[in-house]
């Protein structure tokens, strides 16, 4: 019987085999994260649809606060469009410290509560650009 599709043939087992093992280990990391790590989980409401950016909070009231006073690993940002999630980006902290601090503009707003936080605003096109992943991944 001749394989089709999502089934490995005999040629392209040893790759499959590779992609299952890097699957597999990432699968465990998540697994790892829900159950042993601090999550810090922020929502974005609809303003992220209409600017195109995320905001992270970063003082309140003259005070380190959101990523600079987090003591999770890990920062969950939910994207919603009312009352539904319509997608979530998961960073280890560290790593969108490092994204914060390597791109070349970042503009920060006041809002909140009497307009006494401070929040830089991410663009999310602008997160995910190769530019900023190369400068990342030659900071690793």
């Amino acid at each position: 019987m001749e394989a089709h599709g999502l089934i490995p043939t005999k040629e392209n087992r040893k790759k499959f085999d590779i992609d299952l093992e890097y699957g597999q280990i990432r699968e465990k990391a998540v697994l790892d994260m829900l159950q042993n790590k601090k999550i810090e989980v922020k929502s974005e409401r609809g303003i992220w649809y209409n600017s195109g950016n995320i905001a992270i909070e970063h003082e309140s009231w003259g005070k380190p606060s959101g990523i600079n006073a987090t003591e999770s690993d890990v920062w969950w940002h939910n994207l919603c469009l009312g009352d539904t999630i319509y997608a979530s980006i998961v960073f280890d902290v560290d790593v969108l410290k490092n994204i914060i601090g390597k791109l070349d503009y970042v503009r920060s707003v006041n809002g909140g509560d009497n307009k006494a936080s401070k929040m830089y605003l991410l663009n999310l096109q602008k997160l995910f650009s190769t530019d900023v992943i190369k400068a990342l991944k030659d900071g690793l």
